[in-house]
């Protein structure tokens, strides 16, 4: 009891409350300093205040750092509508137009308030600046194949009909198992000569191959609209390796998504690069705590799965920089089930034990004198000393992606990890709200009874 109590204080100790100043971040921008890539995670993808704080985070290191980009947790096409959208370009003429492209569940990822807040932000702040010093938006997941497979032949169409032609052909072994790349995936793993991975690299090879023919003569323009056709046909080649690996089992499937995060950020960095006045471009990276917390830190690496986090810290090293986000209780947008309405459920309490309900204790407790309130603080662990090693013991942490079930919810969404090791920072907020979707439910709007009814008090 007395040892959890010393902890409880080593970490209060350390806790700079956030108010929602302009100083909030002031110390952890100096921490980050000039790192090329800023990793900044959620414990939800359905958590309002997450979405703020990175939010809001990221406005400052695009502002004051000089940040080149924002890359997420979402499919290249999708996001590059957002992206040419934020620098001007394409014929979007409103942040929600530009959100038009989120046709696939969970369309609340990133059709809800505050991206459209932050994407209407970025327009304006482009629209301040000289071509060359706008600000990207891109996608790292590899889940839009079909529409990746269009807007490669799309492009071909544009530039190289005939390539568009072998394009097609190419494609076809692809297409023609439907919308669903789950039955392209079902097909291909019980019979291996159904599959196209011959197919899709070599699309992949010829638009390479023929790259300098196209871009021959063009601007700046014509290189990100190449960059943007590549990405894609790169997308269609790991979505037909991830789909095929779908029914082998979980961690082939999610290794194979993460490294292809991974490799396109790297691409990314190095397309940025060679527009770059100093040739060091830098990128913030929004995704879930499970992608971007070092998976090393984690029941993960037991399992055999790596993340980004581990590859970015293995690739960059102490020019990365990670930021994770716990919550003890309130409310979360989720579904029940894959492909299901969205909800709004009721977040249960931390379980004894966990991450959470130690934060908890440090929010209820107050802060040192004249620390004032720390229902929402920030702890810094990259800076040492005794809250590092803290935070270094092994708890269990909370984990909610797009399904929440909180009747099992100590198998579902809790996993032990040393939250010190997992990440350079940890922002806490005690207790939060619901993300907002832009595409409202009858469902979402009445939302979830607490435990309570009829009698909570």
């Amino acid at each position: 009891m007395a040892e959890e109590l010393e902890v409880r204080e080593i970490v209060r100790a350390a806790a700079h409350p956030l108010t929602g100043g302009d100083e909030d971040y002031d110390a952890l921008l100096d921490r980050i300093g000039d790192a090329r890539v800023v990793l900044i995670g959620e414990a939800s993808h359905g958590t309002h205040e997450f979405y703020e704080e990175r939010a809001r985070l990221t406005r400052r290191l695009i502002e004051e750092r000089g940040v080149d980009a924002v890359a997420v947790e979402g499919d290249w096409p999708d996001c590059d509508r957002i992206g040419r959208f934020v620098r001007g370009r394409g014929q979007d003429r409103t942040a929600t137009e530009a959100l038009g492209e989120f046709h696939r569940y969970p369309r609340w990822m990133w059709r809800n308030t505050v991206v459209r807040d932050f994407v209407a932000w970025l327009r304006a702040a482009n629209d301040a600046r000289p071509e060359p010093q706008r600000a990207g938006f891109y996608g790292l997941d590899l889940y839009s194949m079909h529409a990746s497979i269009d807007a490669v032949v799309a492009y071909l169409d544009q530039v190289d009909p005939e390539g568009a032609r072998r394009a097609r052909e190419r494609y076809a072994c692809l297409t023609m198992h439907g919308d669903d790349p789950q039955l392209y995936g079902y097909a291909a793993r019980i019979d291996p000569s159904r599959s196209c991975e011959d197919e899709v690299v070599a699309q992949l090879v010829d638009l390479r191959a023929r790259g300098w023919r196209i871009l021959e003569g063009d601007g700046a323009d014509a290189s990100d609209r190449f960059f943007s056709a590549e990405q894609n046909a790169r997308l269609a080649r790991d979505a037909e390796r991830y789909y095929r690996a779908m029914f082998g089992g979980r961690v082939s499937s999610w290794n194979i998504r993460d490294e292809h995060m991974m490799d396109t950020l790297e691409h990314l960095l190095r397309h940025l690069d060679a527009h770059h006045p100093d040739g060091r471009a830098r990128v913030v990276v929004w995704a879930h705590n499970s992608h971007l917390g070092d998976a090393r830190a984690t029941a993960m690496a037991d399992r055999g799965e790596l993340n980004l986090g581990q590859l970015v810290r293995e690739r960059f090293g102490r020019d990365a920089f990670s930021v994770g986000f716990t919550t003890y209780e309130g409310t979360v947008t989720c579904s029940t089930d894959w492909d299901g309405p969205v909800e709004r459920k009721q977040v249960r309490p931390g379980l004894p034990g966990s991450w959470e309900a130690l934060f908890h204790q440090v929010a209820r407790g107050g802060g040192r004198q004249g620390d004032g309130d720390l229902s929402r603080f920030l702890l810094d662990i990259r800076r040492g000393g005794a809250v590092q090693a803290v935070l270094e013991d092994e708890r269990i942490e909370r984990a909610i992606g797009v399904i929440y079930r909180p009747e099992t919810e100590r198998v579902s969404h809790y996993f032990g990890a040393r939250i010190g090791d997992q990440f350079d920072a940890v922002v806490h907020v005690d207790q939060t709200r619901a993300l907002e979707p832009l595409d409202r439910t009858s469902g979402w709007e009445r939302g979830e009874l607490p435990d309570t009814y009829p009698f909570g008090i």
